[in-house]
């Protein structure tokens, strides 16, 4: 879980002023959370206080992300998003924007199967990004962890990913001068994963990420969701990024990790 928040706060600060190398302080003063932490951790909430089986997770998520998320009016949402956020009637908007796949690791700890993971994504995500590139986007990601996380190597990610859901067909050095700033899940989704695949450990799956440009703290969250489960986090960064959460999130997330404990870095 932590891997999303790590990747969101490292890829903060460049998000309009893209990097476009793996060289940079990963956690620098001047990194931040944004809304892709926020809803991270809405949705952990939710998968926390809903039901022991799931059958009100979806509006258990409006609930999470509403209460959760409204405090943080200037952190980055989406107009729609916003909208949605501060709505007393909040109802899907068919979005395919890569906000719906930012959000979903929690999932993936939460399932017990690689069908139970699909099913909660789907709940967290069809209340505000319904169009079919948005659940495909969110599941997809929540696939990808999963796998990670029971133990599937690189190679079989890469193919259950590109037989199901997207072609991860080029490598970052084909389009790091070429990407440009993108909001969809179809043109964020195998970016982030291609950023997974060719790294050799959690930082470098972060600095791949943010290397490549475009919308850089929704890519370097959803690889690092990836990542974390792949390799595990290390402390000393864990404890870094940490510390940039308030007591609300940083709550959230120990009562999530509490009760999904993270892989240890191997």
């Amino acid at each position: 879980m932590i891997g999303a928040i790590i990747g969101d706060i490292a890829g903060s600060r460049f998000e309009w002023h893209n990097h476009r190398s793996k060289q940079f302080d990963l956690l620098a003063s001047d990194c931040f959370f944004t809304d892709d932490s926020i809803m991270s951790l809405a949705v952990c909430d939710a998968l926390l206080h809903c039901r022991p089986d799931y059958s009100n997770l979806s509006q258990q998520a409006v609930i999470s992300m509403q209460t959760i998320g409204r405090p943080y009016p200037d952190c980055g949402y989406g107009g729609r998003f916003w909208n949605w956020m501060y709505s007393d009637h909040p109802r899907p908007y068919n979005s395919f924007g890569n906000g719906a796949a930012m959000r979903v690791s929690g999932c993936e700890y939460a399932g017990d199967s690689l069908e139970e993971v699909k099913k909660l994504s789907r709940a967290v995500t069809e209340v505000t990004h319904n169009h079919p590139e948005g659940l495909k986007g969110a599941e997809a990601t929540a696939v990808a962890v999963y796998l990670a996380r029971t133990g599937k190597s690189k190679d079989e990610i890469r193919r259950y990913i590109t037989k199901n859901y997207y072609p991860v067909d080029f490598t970052l050095d084909d389009i790091r001068n070429i990407y440009q700033f993108n909001e969809t899940c179809q043109d964020t989704v195998p970016q982030a994963m291609e950023a997974f695949f060719e790294s050799t450990d959690f930082e470098d799956a972060i600095r791949n990420a943010v290397s490549i440009g475009g919308d850089s703290d929704t890519l370097a969250a959803i690889t690092g969701s990836i990542a974390e489960a792949y390799y595990g986090v290390p402390d000393p960064i864990r404890a870094k990024a940490q510390q940039y959460l308030d007591d609300l999130l940083s709550g959230i997330l120990e009562e999530f990790e509490h009760r999904y404990p993270p892989r240890a870095e191997s």
